[in-house]
């Protein structure tokens, strides 16, 4: 296709040419140029020549004048696309220190201070020097202002200074002149900030961007529609979002725990929890099941207590069923069973939700230093402190107790004993 054109750009040059040989052939014209004395005669077509063949000389000498200037300038952008490279290949082998160093030296060519300057803020704060990152950043900003912009509310969101992130951000959001990274950033503070709603106006943009790509875009609206669900005003809000949910969304098992909780709250879980006792047919899910116990009021406490303990045939050593057996006993006014289950649960394995479920047992029976240690236990957990069960916590006998292991059949195994393969 270009020796097409090429060809068809030398015959129009031909034909001007001849149509300009033809014309000129019978009158070249004539030019007289005097000055100080000095006379120059010649044809039109002869003065053309002598201007064109005095601007090339020009264009010679003045390109001889700046030549050293030139040889100068390229080899200062060589080094500084040397040190540019350099430096981004340190910082993505962990050398921070140096790739801080060589990107600064980069940023001394013009053209190349902003990238420069904006990766070695970045190796800065892997480092952990938050104050040179927002120098840099403080001179990248005069040479690109929103890339400056969103990586400065990174850092500070990293380094733990989330509301500062979300004000950066926030003028640019308003008026929706974000970049698709800004855009990120600003859904990421307001949900470490627990402002879903904030979150929720960047989701648009960022799907026209399409800057995470459809597995983390997924990924982020599942997290940002936890939160709302979390954050529901009332019960028609809830419902308005768990309507206008995806199918797969309303099987996540964070997303079903998350609505039983809040449905809890704003006494509507009834439908929350019949959802989560068909997804626990499908799959069997810890989250789910302590979301069953916790979601559960105490009007419904007897008949889920009921659905809850049938569980134990096939799950008889999973704390977290134990947890909301103990969790329902309790609301079904049944405190001496609701130790029982705890303590196994505890036995199982000690975690802060059954020492603070086993606390209020304790607390709504009477015994307030039992609850108290219960209490504490249930911190030191929370705190990664490892809590085993005494022979007598809480006033409990733990030694008898021993836990049975079924298969999927119901049929007893050991414990860590793998189930046999159908025939």
């Amino acid at each position: 296709m270009k020796g097409k054109r090429w060809l068809a750009l030398a015959i129009i040059i031909i034909v001007l040419a001849a149509i300009a040989f033809v014309w000129l052939a019978s009158d070249p014209g004539y030019v007289l140029i005097r000055f100080r004395g000095w006379r120059i005669e010649a044809t039109v077509v002869g003065a053309a020549a002598i201007l064109v063949a005095a601007w090339i000389a020009i264009g010679i000498v003045w390109w001889l004048l700046r030549w050293p200037f030139g040889a100068l300038s390229r080899r200062h952008r060589r080094l500084s696309q040397e040190r540019l490279r350099d430096g981004l290949v340190a910082m993505a082998e962990g050398r921070h220190v140096e790739a801080n160093r060589t990107l600064q030296r980069a940023a001394q060519y013009s053209s190349l201070r902003a990238p420069a300057l904006l990766s070695a803020a970045a190796a800065a704060h892997r480092h952990g020097d938050t104050q040179r990152a927002l120098e840099a950043l403080d001179e990248a900003a005069q040479h690109s202002p929103d890339a400056a912009r969103i990586l400065r509310a990174r850092i500070l969101r990293e380094s733990g200074r989330t509301d500062e992130a979300l004000q950066l951000l926030a003028p640019g959001a308003e008026a929706g002149k974000l970049p698709p990274a800004g855009w990120h950033e600003y859904a990421l503070a307001a949900l470490s900030l627990d402002q879903p709603e904030k979150a929720r106006a960047a989701l648009e943009p960022l799907r026209k961007s399409d800057m995470l790509g459809s597995a983390g875009f997924a990924e982020l609206v599942d997290e940002v529609l936890g939160a709302l669900l979390r954050k529901a005003a009332n019960a028609a809000a809830l419902q308005e979002l768990w309507k206008r949910a995806t199918r797969q969304q309303r099987q996540m098992p964070v997303l079903l725990a998350a609505y039983a909780r809040r449905g809890f709250t704003l006494n509507v879980s009834h439908d929350a929890l019949d959802a989560i006792e068909e997804a626990l047919k499908r799959e069997w899910n810890a989250e789910l099941v302590a979301a069953y116990g916790d979601a559960t009021p105490p009007s419904e406490a007897a008949a889920r207590l009921r659905v809850a303990q049938r569980w134990l045939d096939t799950h008889a050593g999973d704390d977290a069923l134990l947890r909301t057996l103990g969790v329902l006993s309790m609301r079904a006014a049944d405190p001496r069973d609701a130790r029982d289950y705890l303590v196994r649960a505890l036995t199982l394995k000690p975690t802060a939700a059954s020492w603070a479920a086993l606390g209020d047992i304790q607390s709504a029976s009477g015994d307030a230093e039992d609850a108290i240690r219960c209490y504490a236990n249930a911190w030191k957990c929370e705190q990664g402190e490892a809590i085993a069960p005494g022979q007598i916590e809480a006033g409990i006998d733990t030694a008898h107790v021993t836990l049975e292991e079924r298969d999927e059949h119901g049929m007893p195994r050991l414990p860590g004993e793998q189930s046999s393969p159908a025939r």
